[in-house]
This record gives structure tokens, C-alpha cells and sequence, in this order.
């Protein structure tokens, strides 16, 4: 009969959660008081059917997929909720990571799949151990949700992280009146992330995703939508926004889009024009150039020092470095695994961090003054201590150019001045450029779905100063004047229509209807 392994009989009691060692003591403290709001925690089992996860073949057995191909969402959700009930314990998050893949395990393999899991990340001894895993959180499962609408804050987890990576941050967020709501970073076929283009845009998918599932809940507001992404997931985010509109603001914990320049740069559409939102990024202790060159990170295309339309606030945690931004990290890591400056300090310090977090989302999600006035001040000011906290807060230059600027520029001026407007933005931008073709159905939309001749007519005159070699920019301008019954402006584009291309059988059809031709279809 084999002898039973202290270590494994120790990690069944704890990931089972031992309710007699519940108030044992823990290194890290998070000392931020909780909000006016209980907290309630949900973890929901769900599938993103719009996506194939597994192929026909398994990429990690080589054999025929069993199950369910389309992608898991274990989705976990934070929020606003009555006061009162038994508040889960850390290891109740550490669990989560066993159904992140496959749902319905028993108990029994939650547990097995746990405890292979956190051996795999600890640095702790095994009573430092129980008693981390063991340490009421704020959570209650399943608590009855506070009447009311709630901001939504979608957390983005760090490379290959589970969706509570920072369970402390997103408990404190719902304590103070947000829905928090997270999935596990998980690769687009395998559980595995990968570090390139593909793996970014999975996550920023199913970050789309939870926006898309926060619209089912009746406490979110969905009008107030930010995104806050740790180290991967501060690159996905980014991604998500260049996508999504709905998104007003973007959190940063030491994110990668500060690291990985050139992934941006190969998507293309991550652009400051269509990433035009306030962000705040919590950095970790800079890197000196050195360093920054020896692990391949010093680069003079900055992302941050781009994103000249959004207001961003990059503020510097000297104490911490950058796993320091997981709480995970923090209550896992033993005391000797921190070196110019102590697990206090750096517990501290992501107090704090959590604190900027809140306020800048309050300033922005919910236009309070206090939150944008804090966000102004130095570290000191605020009321953290000395040499801890430094703050760069870089406005925004103004708008973006972009199609959407341009239109509420003109709506407000009237389209006479289209061509001015143009100009103005791509003199602030010359990358801002509109196709011949974005014009075209730019001048029909407002031409047959908004009834709307006149402004058409100025679209696409815009068209034909910008495409003057075009014959078809000068056809759609006759066609706006037709409607708007403009009968010799029409005769005289579908006339020039034609000394571009002699041949363009519509300009030729129109006159000879206007009755500016003869029978032989020649000009009169």
C-alpha cells in the first residue's frame, strides 16, 4: 500500500477550502477600504458559437475532437450587490482555472486539476500556502445583485492568465459601483496565448464578446463601457478599442502596447485616430535603456507618445515591477521573492494602483469632477507617500480626423464647407485620407437613405476636386443634381462625364433624356 504524500493531502485541504484556518493571516494586504456596494460573484459557463476553438483533430492528442468545437467563455462577473452572506476564499479563484477548457468537472477533478495547477505557480511553503488560499475575500457567490445600472469594466487578464488573476482589483471596482466581468487568456485553438498578431485579436474578440454578454445583464449600463487589461491583455484592449466604439476608456496595467510596437504597427488599423479614448497606464519602475535594448524593447515608435487624440495618463509605481500588478503574484510569491523593496511596500503600492484605477474610471465613466482633479495631482498630493507614484498627463489635441469628425464638423457648419473641412483634417493629418469610393457611398447615403440632395450634392463635389480624372465622381454629382431637380447643373456634369469617357453609356442615356442630345446620341 503506497504512504500518502504530505503535499498532496495538504493541497486537497486547502483547494477544498478549510473553514477552521478561514482568518489565517496573510502576507499581502490590500488596504484599500471597500466601496458603499456588497459584492457579488457569478462565474457563468458559456460558449462564443460565432467561433471555432477545436478543429477536427485535436492539436494537442492528434485525435478526433470529442465535444463541443465552438470557443468556452468561462465568464466571471463582478457586481454591485446586497450586503451580507459568506464570502468565498482565495481558493475559490484559484478553482476557476480547472473549467476554463471544460466545463462540468466534479468536484473531485477541480480539485486534482487545482492542485497540479498551483504547485505549478507558488513560491510559498505549504503552510504559507494553506494560509494564502485559505483568506476570506469580499466576494459572496451568487448574492443578490443592487437595484440599479452599473459602468461595466471588462478586465483583459495578462498572457495565458485566468480570468481572476486580480480578483482584489476587480472586488474593489464592484465594491464602488462598477460590473466587473472576465474570461480566461486563452489561445485561438488551444489554451495555449500566442505572442503575435492572431493572439491579440482573440482576445480582443472575446473581449467583444463580454460587451456583447454585458448587454444581457439588467444591472449594466452599456453606455458606459471600459476596458483594463494587464500586461497581454494591455495590448488587447487596445485592439478592441481600434474596433469598438462602445468602449470609452482603456486601464493599462504595465500593458504590452507599450512593449510590442510593432504588433500594432503590423495590424494596420490600430491607429491614434481610431484609438481616440482616455487612457490610464500604470507603469511599472522604468527599465533603463540598457536593459530596454538588451531584451529587444528599446524602440523610438512609442505607442503612448502617439495617441495624440486621447487624453493619457502614464503614472509610474516605482515600487513595483511588472508581475507586481497581479494580485495573484502578490499573495503566491513569498516575502524573499522581493528585492529593493518589500512585500509591504509593493502591497502598498498596488493599493494604489487600484485607487488610480477608480478614480480615473470615475472621472470618465461617470464625469466626476474629484476623479479627474486627482488624476491632475502629483503622488504626494493625492496622499501617497514620497517617491512612490510619478505622473506624465498628456492631453488630447482634439478630435480625431476621421469620417465621424468630418460628418459632425459639417452637420453643425453645413456641407458647403466640405471641402474646407477635408482639408483642415488632413493638414492635421496627412495619413486622413477618404477613398473616392468612402465619398461616393458617403454622397448616396445621404442621396436615397437620408432624402438629403443638397448635402449629397456637396459630398460629391468634395469627390470630383479630389478625383478630377474621374468620370464617375462627375456622374453621381449629375445624378444629386437631378433629384434635386439642378436640370442644366446635371446637364453640364453628365456633359463632362463624357469628355472623360466618350463612352460611359449612362451619361449618354441621361442627356439624351434631359434632351440635350440628338437621335444620333451627339451632344447638341
Amino acid at each position: 500500500m503506497p504512504t500518502e504524500d504530505p503535499m498532496r493531502s495538504l493541497l486537497v485541504l486547502l483547494l477544498c477550502g478549510a473553514a477552521s484556518l478561514a482568518h489565517a493571516a496573510s502576507n499581502f494586504t490590500f488596504s484599500n477600504a471597500r466601496g458603499a456596494h456588497g459584492v457579488g460573484l457569478r462565474v457563468v459557463h458559456q460558449y462564443d458559437y460565432s467561433r471555432a476553438y477545436k478543429g477536427d483533430i485535436d492539436l494537442v492528442t492528434g485525435l478526433p475532437t470529442q465535444g463541443e468545437r465552438a470557443r468556452p467563455i468561462q465568464t466571471v462577473i463582478w457586481y454591485p450587490a446586497s450586503k451580507g452572506g459568506t464570502p468565498v476564499v482565495f481558493n475559490d479563484y484559484l478553482r476557476l482555472s480547472a473549467t476554463e477548457e471544460v466545463f462540468g468537472r466534479s468536484d473531485a477533478e477541480i480539485t486534482a486539476e487545482t492542485a497540479v495547477w498551483a504547485r505549478s505557480i507558488t513560491g510559498l511553503s505549504d503552510g504559507e500556502l494553506l494560509q494564502a488560499t485559505t483568506r476570506p475575500m469580499w466576494a459572496v457567490r451568487d448574492a443578490t445583485p443592487e437595484a440599479g445600472r452599473f459602468p461595466v469594466v471588462i478586465y483583459a487578464p495578462s498572457f495565458n492568465a485566468s480570468s481572476a488573476e486580480n480578483a482584489d482589483l476587480c472586488e474593489f471596482l464592484a465594491s464602488q459601483g462598477y460590473i466587473v466581468i472576465a474570461s480566461p487568456d486563452m489561445g485561438a485553438h488551444t489554451r495555449a496565448m500566442t505572442d503575435d498578431v492572431e493572439g491579440i485579436e482573440t482576445q480582443a474578440a472575446d473581449i467583444s464578446f463580454l460587451i456583447g454578454y454585458a448587454h444581457a445583464l439588467p444591472q449594466a449600463d452599456t453606455r458606459r463601457i471600459a476596458v483594463m487589461g494587464f500586461s497581454w491583455g494591455g495590448i488587447s484592449n487596445v485592439f478592441a478599442a481600434a474596433r469598438d466604439s462602445r468602449i470609452k476608456a482603456l486601464v493599462n496595467l504595465d500593458g504590452s502596447v507599450r512593449y510590442f510596437p510593432n504588433l500594432v504597427d503590423a495590424a494596420g488599423y490600430v491607429t491614434p485616430s481610431r484609438v481616440a479614448v482616455p487612457m490610464l497606464y500604470m507603469a511599472a519602475q522604468p527599465l533603463t535603456l540598457e536593459q530596454l535594448i538588451a531584451r529587444g524593447k528599446a524602440s523610438p515608435n512609442s505607442v503612448l507618445n502617439n495617441l495624440k487624440y486621447s487624453d493619457v495618463y502614464i503614472v509610474t509605481m516605482h515600487p513595483m515591477v511588472h508581475p507586481n500588478f497581479s494580485s495573484t503574484y502578490l499573495r503566491l510569491m513569498p516575502a524573499d521573492a522581493f528585492a529593493d523593496y518589500s512585500l509591504e511596500e509593493v502591497s502598498l503600492a498596488y493599493s494604489w494602483t487600484a485607487r488610480y484605477v477608480l478614480q480615473f474610471l470615475n472621472a470618465y465613466l461617470k464625469n466626476d469632477a474629484g476623479g479627474l482633479a486627482f488624476l491632475g495631482n502629483s503622488g504626494v498630493k493625492n496622499g501617497a507617500p514620497p517617491h512612490m507614484i510619478s505622473v506624465d498627463a498628456r492631453r488630447s489635441t482634439g478630435a480625431p480626423p476621421t469620417q465621424a469628425t468630418m460628418a459632425a464638423d459639417l452637420a453643425k457648419r453645413g456641407f458647403e464647407h466640405a471641402h474646407e473641412v477635408y482639408q483642415a483634417l488632413h493638414q492635421r493629418d496627412p495619413k486622413f485620407e477618404l477613398s473616392e469610393v468612402q465619398i461616393n457611398l458617403w454622397g448616396y447615403e445621404l442621396l436615397r437613405k437620408h432624402k438629403n440632395p443638397r448635402a449629397a450634392i456637396e459630398i460629391f463635389k468634395l469627390n470630383t476636386l479630389l478625383h478630377p480624372e474621374s468620370s464617375n465622381t462627375f456622374d453621381s454629382l449629375a445624378e444629386a443634381y437631378e433629384v434635386n431637380k439642378d436640370t442644366e447643373l446635371a446637364i453640364k456634369a453628365y456633359q463632362h462625364v463624357l469628355t472623360l469617357e466618350p463612352t460611359h453609356a449612362n451619361a449618354a442615356r441621361r442627356l439624351k433624356v434631359l434632351g440635350r442630345t440628338n437621335g444620333n446620341g451627339a451632344l447638341k
